[in-house]
């Protein structure tokens, strides 16, 4: 394997919190030295212009279209659109056609996912059998081969003694558990944030207390079991309090929030805009400011890019009737680059909940800029300008929110255990 030498380089550490300018050398797929004067006997000299180099994004809560739905997205076609967006982990979530809810089908995506994607990916599976909420999975198998995290997704398991059960049996093995703050009676048939936009616009509405009494409800049962808890999304300003108070009280929890309930608000719908129809719905203004703010204080540890394909036909209807979603894989550095360009957070600051928290969180070695550290890095010009063109992307499907969006921040080149899997200008 070759060596590399990285020089003139902006180094971003989101574990010492440092943007500063160094060299950093790698070898045998690790972070071998950094601040290397020189690069070493026979390494390939790469010059990074001054431009940013940072651990490559570990994305949590990604959905693949197989098996079930590959027109909509394949290992493969993520995986190409993850590299050309920095992202270098993919933790994708178990809502496929059948759920990956049996050793057997963890087995099969682990299979396709290692032949056909050029980054990293690992695998949550079902809580319950199904997503039915009725009947616990087997943790402890699929533990064995290799699921990083259990979760029904939106699918909220409504059978209170069923979570339990299911959270007292994951504390016993160690298992972390991603849960869907949501009450699911309050937001049934729901496709907006309740208040005057929604009624002006016709649309049924869903209260943010939606929200908040599902995360409490949630952490009663995590206090109840001690279990290792992470919220996939948190969007309202009223759960924000509930949330430090478990982390106040010792409970094992943490909480992510998508980068589109960070950068985009209610209005963005307009006119009935499906590619803006998400799960949960946007939210006001103030929310996303509170959103924006928990993550600069680490109260809301991950950003993800909660991506999630919709072809054509689900997504040219109206705004009721749509499918829900966005992809986000190949969007989520330039559209996180926003809360940058705004004075929001640092690149230290954006990159440890982008990188270094998910990796912490699922117990993988990724998101650190440290000697030892897998080699899987991303180069960026935090300041290039560009227009998004939906038609552009690598996914198979198109239904982003950013289309035709102004932006700031591409991606120059991608690599994986010291192996470039992306350059920009590759088709």
């Amino acid at each position: 394997m070759t060596t590399l030498y990285f020089h003139n380089a902006r180094l971003i550490d989101p574990e010492g919190l440092t943007d500063r300018p160094g060299t950093l050398i790698v070898d045998a797929g690790r972070i071998a030295a950094l601040d290397a004067p020189s690069p070493p006997k026979g390494a390939q000299v790469i010059d990074c212009a001054g431009k940013c180099l940072a651990p490559g994004i570990v994305d949590l809560g990604v959905q693949i279209g197989e098996p079930g739905a590959r027109h909509k997205e394949s290992f493969r076609s993520a995986g190409r659109a993850a590299a050309a967006g920095g992202v270098t982990t993919l933790i994708t979530r178990p809502d496929t056609t059948p759920p990956i809810d049996s050793p057997e089908a963890l087995e099969f995506v682990n299979r396709r996912a290692d032949s056909d994607a050029p980054v990293n990916i690992h695998h949550m599976a079902t809580l319950t059998r199904n997503r039915a909420g009725r009947e616990m999975s087997e943790i402890g198998f699929l533990l064995d081969a290799g699921a990083v995290a259990f979760t029904d997704g939106d699918h909220v398991v409504t059978d209170t003694r069923v979570l339990a059960r299911c959270m007292t049996y994951a504390r016993s093995l160690g298992a972390l558990i991603v849960g869907h703050p949501q009450d699911p009676g309050l937001s049934r048939g729901a496709v907006v944030t309740s208040g005057k936009f929604a009624s002006l616009r016709g649309l049924p509405g869903v209260s943010p207390m939606a929200e908040r009494m599902g995360f409490d409800r949630d952490m009663a049962l995590v206090e109840m079991t001690g279990a290792r808890y992470h919220a996939d999304q948190i969007t309202c300003a009223r759960s924000l309090p509930a949330l430090e108070r478990a982390k106040a009280n010792g409970l094992d929890v943490t909480a992510g929030v998508s980068v589109h309930h960070l950068t985009l608000n209610d209005l963005d719908v307009g006119s009935y805009r499906s590619f803006f129809k998400l799960t949960p719905p946007l939210r006001p203004e103030d929310d996303r400011m509170a959103m924006v703010e928990a993550v600069a204080s680490g109260l809301i540890d991950i950003i993800c890019s909660m991506h999630t394909p919709q072809d054509e036909e689900s997504k040219r209807l109206p705004f009721e009737d749509a499918a829900t979603g966005a992809v986000g894989l190949e969007t989520l550095l330039a559209a996180s680059l926003r809360l940058y360009h705004a004075g929001a957070l640092d690149l230290p600051h954006l990159f440890r909940a982008l990188s270094l928290n998910p990796a912490r969180r699922l117990g993988l070695e990724g998101g650190q800029m440290a000697v030892g550290a897998p080699a899987d890095l991303v180069l960026f010009d935090p300041d290039a300008p560009f227009v998004l063109d939906r038609f552009t992307l690598r996914s198979k499907s198109k239904n982003t929110p950013f289309d035709g969006a102004r932006l700031e921040g591409k991606v120059l080149a991608t690599y994986v255990a010291g192996h470039r899997v992306f350059a920009a200008g590759d088709a």
